[in-house]
């Protein structure tokens, strides 16, 4: 599944290339693709139908576009919410270019710009839905996604917060780094990875953690988030791509994630896995001990 620098990739797309257009029509294909708007396709494609889409948004593994309002004044009422789920792509394409297989929705705009905005999931996993915002939010935050953390690359975010509930958990510490109420964005891949640069064990419990080590976690899982954002996230199929369709190139930068029986970069040990809640785990055993 899409983690945030892979998500942030394709909102930064959505924003070049989509936001400020007004939809001219929604072609539903596949109703599974927009199963999240009870009221059905038909519905989906007649509220978004007329609107200028705002500037794309994130919060974790969500983007959102905020619908403006019909009369340009105040805060946006109704965003539309987009999912990736495990192979969920939102694709920028010229019209009349040929359909993906697994084409689900498509959006046309009343601009002269010859490119419409697409949604391909193979899985069906994924969706697209459109729902109310958080009443007097800025950002028109979809009320369903209230609940869900900020992330560690917003401003916002509140370090010393983070530690104090990190603290009060009884649980281990990556398996608060994929609680999504507890801090967005980091699934499996950037919690492997910034497990070995901090030198911690996937079953460390959090209630160990001093305060410098959850700031050098943070640290860590800002700046292994921010080298992905620079080569386009990471790829290893076809399934996660940009809104222009290409891979991005992280995990050939990956040094613990993906690489069982190779040696570790630091003291070249072979990196173990093991599985973990229906996933699995890279770490080091030398660099990373675990828990007595």
């Amino acid at each position: 599944m899409p983690e945030l620098p892979e998500v942030e990739v394709v909102r930064r797309g959505l924003e070049r290339w989509v936001s400020g257009r007004v939809v001219a029509a929604v072609e539903v294909l596949h109703p599974r693709a927009v199963r999240r708007h009870p009221a059905g396709p038909a519905d989906f494609a007649d509220r978004l139908t007329g609107h200028q889409l705002g500037a794309a948004r994130r919060r974790g593994k969500y983007l959102w576009l905020p619908l403006e309002p019909l009369t340009g004044t105040g805060a946006p009422t109704q965003a539309v919410l987009a999912h990736l789920g495990m192979s969920g792509q939102l694709l920028v394409q010229p019209q009349g270019s040929p359909d993906e297989k697994h084409l689900r929705v498509r959006v046309r705009f009343a601009d002269a710009t010859a490119t419409e905005l697409r949604f391909v999931d193979q899985r069906t996993f994924g969706g697209l839905s459109l729902h109310d915002t958080v009443e007097g939010d800025p950002d028109g935050l979809p009320d369903v996604i209230a609940h869900i953390a900020r992330d560690p690359l917003d401003p916002a975010f509140d370090d010393a917060a983070f530690h104090t509930a990190l603290r009060g958990r009884r649980t281990t510490i990556k398996r608060a780094l994929l609680d999504q109420s507890l801090i967005s964005g980091v699934g499996n891949i950037y919690a492997d990875e910034a497990l070995w640069r901090t030198r911690l064990h996937y079953e460390r419990p959090t209630a160990s953690l001093t305060r410098p080590r959850t700031t050098e976690l943070l640290t860590h899982i800002r700046e292994v988030m921010a080298e992905a954002l620079a080569v386009g996230g990471t790829s290893f199929d076809s399934l996660y791509v940009n809104v222009n369709g290409e891979s991005g190139y992280f995990d050939r930068s990956l040094d613990a994630y993906g690489r069982e029986d190779e040696p570790c970069r630091r003291c070249g040990t072979p990196i173990r896995r093991r599985p973990w809640m229906n996933r699995s785990s890279y770490f080091c055993p030398h660099c990373q001990r675990p828990p007595r």
